[in-house]
């Protein structure tokens, strides 16, 4: 089996194969439609994802579909109402200072601007508290078992969040890893979607 000292190696394979997958276009438009679809049953209303690097899949065309889905003419029509009605899509902000997550509203055009790793980040959009998280994965195992890129990143950010978010890792089924142990850093996920369809669900979320 594969125990945690054995995760930097695989980390490392994961990624050099995501970056050289010649089908990844092929594959991320399938994902989109599963991602797509799976949302039409949930109830939350605010979502935080995660801009994409080293060949991660993109969930923020689908999360925009999923945000105009919200606009229809029967919808409240007080201010009020319009603002509880509203579906958030958030990107994160990253805490050098906790080594944690915020989340601010995210949406096509918004100003951006690079964190302290590079990565773009909302810039001086609302910060919310998402119900749900998008994760993405370098790897995945049975039963929601996750393999990130080890930093504890979103771990620590569920820590604080509360309620606790539903989380849903997203990954290319490639990623798939029969033998993998979570390591203490790591989180077992709710939801585990891929490609090829919903790879893992908890019946309770």
């Amino acid at each position: 089996m594969l125990t945690p000292p054995d995760h930097d190696a695989l980390r490392k394979r994961l990624i050099a194969a995501r970056q050289a997958m010649s089908d990844r276009l092929a594959r991320s438009e399938a994902l989109q439609s599963v991602l797509r679809t799976w949302l039409v049953t949930r109830p939350e209303s605010s979502i935080g994802a995660y801009w994409p690097i080293k060949g991660e899949f993109d969930p923020l065309p689908a999360l925009y579909r999923w945000s105009e889905a919200a606009e229809n003419p029967e919808a409240p029509t007080s201010s009020a109402e319009r603002i509880a009605a509203m579906r958030r899509i958030g990107l994160p902000v990253a805490d050098g200072l906790t080594q944690s997550l915020r989340f601010r509203v995210w949406y096509p055009g918004c100003p951006m601007e690079p964190d302290a790793y590079g990565i773009p980040k909302p810039k001086d959009t609302e910060e919310f508290v998402p119900q749900m998280l998008l994760v993405p994965c370098l790897g995945y195992g049975p039963a929601g078992v996750r393999l990130g890129y080890g930093g504890g990143f979103f771990e620590r950010t569920l820590r604080t969040i509360q309620p606790h978010p539903v989380t849903v890792g997203l990954c290319f089924s490639s990623g798939f890893v029969p033998l993998l142990l979570p390591s203490p850093s790591e989180i077992s996920l709710d939801a585990i979607l891929t490609e090829d369809g919903v790879m893992w669900q908890d019946p309770d979320r």
